[in-house]
Formats: structure tokens, sequence, C-alpha cells
């Protein structure tokens, strides 16, 4: 069971540094992390309905009737009965150390859990047992600086430690200073790392396709048929859920690099990368055959799609080294070769979705946009929802679902003119 979890860098936050300087003496003030461990076997039975918790780092976000189910980043996945949406409850925690990412098909949700995949029985949501482990089908997650995990174990937190030390003023500040290895620094945030929160597949058309759920566009979990698609930096893996509750890895085909996110519709996989967006078909569910690509220039690529076109947002001040902030809509009438239709300049867009005529971008710390695309040549703003800053949104049945940096929005968009919100629910102040 060495190797079932490896353990995962991903509770993120910035380093403090304070550096006082008195003639040759120097002290720097720095906050570090140590892990917290657990065992396999204590990690397996805790991964179950739990009592409910506040909501910290919201990520990716799944929905499937009345409930709504929400990644706690690298801990979990949070169970909200939304079957009132203008007054959902946290009703459960589910604990996943290691969980990014999810998908649900029918009553059995798939979640990773490190290296793992997990099929989860969720025909009672507030009493979810685990059906089956698919041990090793996900890479290992990478550290930063020279963290020495105990790979015997699982990180199931890590505990914030603050120290000051003294130190020579000439020793080059924070990089001369020795810390042990089974501590972390850690420089990155959430949205960096867990590319721009993300998650599984959007709205389209206005119609949920029973009997899946939908989640957000920065997915790497799709499901299409009989199959469950993972997209991972270089490749797609491919697992058989035909007997649901337990699912069979099968195939891994080679995409290529900095593959960021995954969109299923009708039987083609829209795929974003760092580089582009790559079109797969899955006629034959097993073996995804390449259709088409687009290239663009370096950055972040989440991408959703219609009967007639695909929707690209692309944007700067990420691990992806993207130059431009844009909206990109590409004609794919020719699968093999889409083509570039229009681009809409934007601030910092991260997730999309669509809902028939009306067109929702999280544009960061500029708020909600919804448009009228009806003319895809001719995006008109109805509004533009601000004071919050937006990672990721479901838009379907006339209730926009979005993601925030402090928890997560439902609004009502029945009259596109007079959006109203419905609910949230904050995160915990720290």
């Amino acid at each position: 069971m060495k190797n079932t979890f490896y353990p995962a860098l991903m509770l993120l936050t910035s380093a403090l540094f304070m550096q006082g300087c008195f003639k040759d003496h120097c002290t720097q003030t720095y906050s570090y992390f140590v892990p917290v461990y657990k065992t396999t076997d204590e990690v397996r039975a805790n991964i179950k309905s739990n009592t409910p918790r506040d909501i910290e780092r919201a990520g990716k976000i799944y929905i499937r009737g009345n409930y709504i189910f929400l990644n706690e980043i690298d801990r979990g996945i949070h169970v909200i009965d939304n079957a009132i949406p203008s007054e959902p409850k946290n009703v459960a925690f589910i604990d996943i150390p290691g969980n990014m990412d999810m998908a649900v098909k029918g009553n059995t949700l798939y979640a990773d859990a490190y290296t793992d995949l997990i099929s989860i029985d969720i025909s009672n949501p507030l009493q979810v047992k685990t059906t089956k482990i698919v041990e090793n089908v996900f890479p290992f997650r990478q550290y930063y600086g020279s963290f020495l995990p105990d790979n015997s174990k699982v990180i199931v937190d890590w505990q914030k430690r603050d120290t000051t030390v003294d130190m020579d003023c000439g020793n080059g500040g924070f990089f001369g200073v020795n810390f042990n290895k089974s501590e972390m620094f850690l420089y990155s945030d959430v949205a960096s790392l867990s590319n721009g929160f993300a998650t599984s597949k959007s709205g389209t058309s206005g119609k949920s396709v029973s009997p899946f759920g939908a989640g957000g566009s920065m997915a790497r979990f799709a499901i299409a048929g009989n199959h469950l698609y993972s997209v991972t930096q270089t490749d797609l893996n491919v697992f058989d859920i035909q007997t649901a509750q337990q699912p069979a890895f099968t195939n891994k085909v080679n995409i290529g690099w900095n593959i960021e996110t995954i969109f299923p519709f009708q039987q083609k996989l829209f795929i974003g990368s760092t580089t582009g967006m790559f079109i797969y078909s899955i006629s034959d569910g097993s073996h995804p055959q390449k259709e088409g690509q687009f290239s663009h220039v370096q950055s972040c690529d989440p991408v959703i799609a219609d009967e007639n076109y695909a929707y690209v947002t692309l944007r700067t001040g990420t691990t992806c080294n993207g130059t431009d902030n844009r909206l990109e809509i590409l004609d794919i009438a020719n699968i093999s070769s889409p083509s570039l239709i229009k681009t809409y300049d934007l601030t910092n867009p991260h997730g999309l979705s669509k809902d028939r005529d009306l067109l929702f971008i999280c544009d960061g710390t500029n708020g909600l946009k919804v448009y009228n695309a009806a003319d895809v040549n001719n995006l008109k703003l109805i509004t533009t929802i601000d004071g919050i800053v937006t990672y990721d949104v479901i838009a379907m049945n006339n209730i926009a679902l979005v993601v925030t940096s402090d928890g997560l929005y439902q609004y009502l968009y029945a009259d596109p003119n007079n959006i109203q919100l419905l609910s949230k629910i904050k995160v915990k102040q720290s």
C-alpha cells in the first residue's frame, strides 16, 4: 500500500518574509508547513459521509440532481443539498485526501485521491460508501524545494508554523536558510496549481444530460457514455464504467504537453492545453482518435463547445506563462481544422458556461460577465456582476452556480436583464 497515495503539495499559500538588519546581524521570519499524516487504512476507512465542515478553499464543482458536490482542494468533497437553491444546506463532507477532480454517473461519484481513482456509491449522499479503488492510475504530484515525504503514509493536512532565524546579512535571504526536509515552504497560490479552480462539464444548450451530472469548464474528468475520461499533463486516461461502481482502467492516449482541461460534447472530447485545443472522437469510446487541433499563444485554456462553435478563454498571471487575456471563438464545422472567428478582450478569464444564447464568463477580479451570444461575431454584454473574484461557473435551468474566492454563489437568470442573487455559501474566514 506504500504508493497507493502519493502525498501532494496542494495546501498552498505564499511564504511571508520579514528581514531586519542591525550591522552584520539579520533575522528572517518565515512561514512553513508541517504535514499531518495518517495510514492508508485510516484514510480509506474515512472515505464516507462525515459531519459537514466549513468551506475553506473551494475548487471543482459538480451538480447531480438536487445535490451540489464541491471540492475542498486536496481534502475532499462538500455535499450540499440544493433542493431549494435560495436555501442551500451543507449536509456532509466526504474526506478524500488528495482530491482535486470528480465526475458523476447515476449514483456513482468518481474522484481522484492522489494517484488513485475512487468510485463512491452516492445513492444516499448522507451515507456514501466506497465501491472500488483503482490504484496508481494518476501521476505523482510534485513538491517544491527539498521536501521529502513519508511515502509509507498519506498526507491529510498541513499545519502552518512561523519561525524567526538568525542569519548572516549577506547570505542571500530565504534561499540561504537551512530547513528540515520534513517541512515545506509554500509559495504558490491555490488558483495557479489547481489550474485556476477547476473542474467537469458545463451546461450546454440549456439541457442536462441524463444520467450524468454537470460540472465546471475547468475539468480534468469527463463522462461520456460508458466511459470516464481524465487528462493528466500529457495523457488521456480511459476507464470503462459500464458497470458504474466497478471502474476499470482500459487505455491511455498520449496527447502532448501541458494538458489542462477536458469537455465532452456529443461524440467529441474538447481538450484544452497551454498551447491550443485538441479534438478527439469517441465514437469508439475505448479508443479516442484525434480529429482536429487549433493552436494559440501559450496560455491557460479552459474550453467548452456547442453544435457549431468552441469557446476558449486565455489568461495571464499563471504557471501557463500566458501573455493574453481574451475569449477566442472557433468555428468547428470542419472538425479536422477549426478556424478562429473572433476574439474578445477580457481582464483575466477563467471558467465559462453556455445556456442557449447566454454565455457566462468568469473574468477573475472583474467578476462574472453575461453575454448574449446569439451572434458570435457580435457578442453583446448584458451585465457584469462585480465585487466577486470568479473562477468557474455552471449555467443550467436558469440558475448559475459560481465558484469564487470567497465561496459558492447562485444566481437566477430567468430574466437575463435582471439577474438576481439567490444564495451564497461563504468560505471560512481565517
